[in-house]
């Protein structure tokens, strides 16, 4: 091959990554954009009726909390296995993204739960514009992670084929990456303007 077609060709392959990144963090803005109008659209009828519901009543801090941190983990195993494809430790990636995809599945089974407990209390979608924002805004995060767990596996899978190049899937673990961070901060921004203010308000 000449090097005027080798030149080509890496041209090409840094265009198609520069694509993936660009396409991602397209996604993310408008993402940011749609979740800002949720946890706002929340707060601002929180405001408007504030006895209309007291979920101090019904929310867990511990229970919150500890999904918290477990996000917070899967985010730090996360980085780790972006790390690791990128120095083409396969093995490390793939333990990697096991405890990401261990810990997802622990904060999506915390959510269900909690949902459950909630439900039988009494909160439910019909419980008011409370129930209506609270369920829309928890819940659309919860099927981001459910999404990004799903994504983690195919792609844990995917290196089992023996077709994953060590350069160019590492773009394709940074690009996954780039959206479960996202998904981690959303959570950290709604645990602490939906659960924290809600407890601190009242001391």
């Amino acid at each position: 091959m000449s090097d005027s077609a080798t030149h080509h060709e890496d041209g090409h392959k840094s265009l198609i990554i520069e694509n993936k990144k660009l396409l991602m963090w397209l996604f993310l803005g408008s993402d940011c954009m749609f979740f800002g109008t949720l946890i706002s659209t929340h707060l601002i009828y929180r405001k408007i009726y504030p006895q209309e519901f007291e979920p101090t009543s019904l929310f867990s801090l511990e229970l919150t909390s500890f999904s918290t941190f477990i996000l917070l983990m899967s985010s730090f195993l996360m980085a780790l296995a972006v790390s690791a494809m990128h120095k083409g430790q396969l093995k490390s990636f793939r333990r990697n993204t096991v405890g990401v995809i261990f810990f997802g599945l622990i904060f999506l089974g915390c959510q269900v739960y909690e949902f459950t407990e909630f439900a039988h209390l009494g909160l439910t979608l019909e419980s008011g514009t409370f129930g209506s924002t609270f369920y829309l805004m928890t819940g659309t995060h919860g099927v981001h992670v459910a999404i990004g767990v799903f994504w983690l596996i195919c792609m844990l899978f995917y290196s089992y084929t023996g077709k994953m190049d060590a350069h160019e899937s590492a773009v394709d673990v940074e690009v996954a990456g780039l959206y479960w961070h996202f998904v981690d901060i959303v959570w950290i921004i709604i645990f602490t303007v939906v659960y924290l203010i809600e407890f601190i308000g009242k001391t």
